[in-house]
C-alpha cells in the first residue's frame, strides 16, 4: 500500500526549545501576577490614611482578642469589648501619664544640670577634635543657618499641622475598628468569606484561621521583645543613675512596637539624660548599653523569638524587616514580619490538604481561646 499523498505532514520538532518555552510561559504568568500586586499596592497606598489604622486595628485585635474572649465568657460580647479597649487606653494612658509626671517634676533638677552638662560637651569636643572656642561658635552659628533655611517655615508648619490631622482621625479610625473587630469579629469575617464563590469558601475560611493564628503569636512574641528591651535599657540608666529611668523604660516599651524609628528615638532619649546629667563618659557608656540591648533585639530576640513564633526561618524575618523598610518606611517594617509570616503559612496551609477533621480539630482549639475566624 502506498502512503497517501494528501495525508497531513507529521508535525516536525518544534523550533523553540522545551526549556525556552516552559520559561517563556512562566514569565508571562509571573508578569501578569508582578503588575497584580503593583496596581494592589498603588491602590492600598492611595488610601493609606484608611488601611494604615485598619492594619493597626487587625494587630490589636489579634493580640487583645483571648482577653476579650475570657471576658465574653461572664459578659455581653459589646461590654466585653468595650471593657477591652477602655483598659487598653487607660493602660497606654496612664503609662504615659506616668512618663510626663516624672518629666515634670524632675524637670527642674535637670535644668540645673543641662549648663554643666553641655559645658562637658564643649569641652570633650574640644580637647577630642581639636576645636578652638571661635570654631566650635562658628560651626555651632552655620549649622543653625542651615536648619532655618532649610525650608519654609509655613509650608512646614501646614506640613505639620496635616499630619497631625491625619494622626488623630487615623487614631479614631484605629479605635472604632479595633472595637468592631473584638465585638464582631466573627461576623465580619463571616462578611468577608461570603464575598468569595461557593467553592472556595471552605479554603478561604481556613486561610484565615491560619492567618489570625500567625498574627497572635507574632504579637505575643513582640510583646515579649518588648519588655525585654524596656527591662534592659532601664536598667541599665538606673545603674548609671540616669534621670527618669522608669519613664525611659515605658518609653522603650511603646517604641519597641514601632520598628526602629521607636528603638531609635528611645535609645536616644535615654542618651541625652545621660548625656545632660552625667556629661559624654556615662552617656557613651549609656549609648554602649543601648546598643547592646537593641543589638541582643535584632540578632538573638527578633530571628529566633519570632521566627519560631510565626515559623519563619531567622534570615526571613531579617531580610522581611529590611525590605519592609525600604519600601514602606516605618509602616512596612511594621507589617513585614507579620506578612511574611502569614504567607508562608497559609501558603503552606494551600498547599498541604489538610483533611476536613485536621481543620476542625483547630477550629475547636482556637475557639477555647476565643479569637478565631467564624465558619461558614
Amino acid at each position: 500500500m502506498t502512503d497517501n499523498p494528501m495525508s497531513p505532514a507529521e508535525p516536525g520538532p518544534s523550533a523553540v526549545p522545551e526549556g525556552v518555552r516552559v520559561a517563556s510561559e512562566w514569565s508571562w504568568r509571573l508578569l501578569l501576577i508582578a503588575g497584580a500586586v503593583f496596581a494592589l499596592a498603588l491602590g492600598l497606598r492611595s488610601i493609606s490614611e484608611i488601611v494604615v489604622p485598619i492594619a493597626v486595628a487587625v494587630l490589636m485585635a489579634a493580640l487583645l482578642a483571648p482577653v476579650a474572649g475570657r471576658l465574653r465568657r461572664r459578659l455581653p460580647a459589646g461590654a466585653a469589648a468595650g471593657i477591652t479597649l477602655a483598659s487598653t487606653i487607660i493602660i497606654v494612658g496612664g503609662l504615659l501619664t506616668v512618663v510626663g509626671t516624672q518629666f515634670k517634676s524632675g524637670l527642674a533638677d535637670l535644668t540645673s544640670q543641662v549648663a554643666a552638662g553641655l559645658g562637658q560637651v564643649r569641652d570633650w569636643v574640644r580637647d577630642t577634635f581639636h576645636i578652638t572656642d571661635s570654631q566650635f561658635n562658628q560651626y555651632f552659628e552655620d549649622f543653625k543657618n542651615k536648619v532655618g533655611n532649610s525650608g519654609n517655615l509655613g509650608d512646614t508648619a501646614a506640613s505639620v499641622g496635616l499630619t497631625a490631622t491625619h494622626f488623630v482621625a487615623g487614631l479614631f479610625i484605629a479605635l472604632f475598628a479595633l472595637f468592631f473587630f473584638l465585638y464582631e469579629g466573627r461576623t465580619i469575617w463571616a462578611w468577608i468569606v461570603r464575598l468569595f464563590p461557593r467553592a472556595a469558601r471552605d479554603k478561604v475560611d481556613s486561610s484565615g484561621l491560619i492567618a489570625w493564628d500567625q498574627l497572635s503569636a507574632f504579637v505575643r512574641a513582640t510583646m515579649i521583645v518588648a519588655f525585654v528591651d524596656a527591662v534592659g535599657i532601664s536598667l541599665g540608666a538606673a545603674i548609671l543613675k540616669v534621670p527618669f529611668a522608669f519613664a525611659i523604660g515605658v518609653l522603650v516599651f511603646l517604641g519597641a512596637f514601632i520598628p526602629i524609628v521607636g528603638a531609635l528615638l528611645s535609645g536616644v532619649v535615654a542618651v541625652l539624660l545621660a548625656l545632660v546629667s552625667h556629661g559624654p563618659g556615662v552617656a557613651l557608656i549609656m549609648l554602649a548599653v543601648v546598643i547592646g540591648v537593641q543589638q541582643l533585639e535584632s540578632h538573638v530576640l527578633q530571628p529566633f523569638l519570632l521566627g519560631k513564633a510565626v515559623d519563619v526561618h531567622p534570615l526571613a524575618v531579617i531580610l522581611a524587616i529590611a525590605a519592609g523598610s525600604i519600601i514602606a518606611g516605618i509602616v512596612g517594617a511594621l507589617v513585614a514580619v507579620p506578612f511574611a509570616a502569614v504567607s508562608n503559612a497559609v501558603g503552606k496551609h494551600l498547599l498541604s490538604g489538610e483533611s476536613e477533621a485536621e481543620l476542625e480539630g483547630e477550629l475547636e482549639e482556637n475557639a477555647e481561646e476565643g479569637g478565631e475566624p467564624a465558619r461558614v
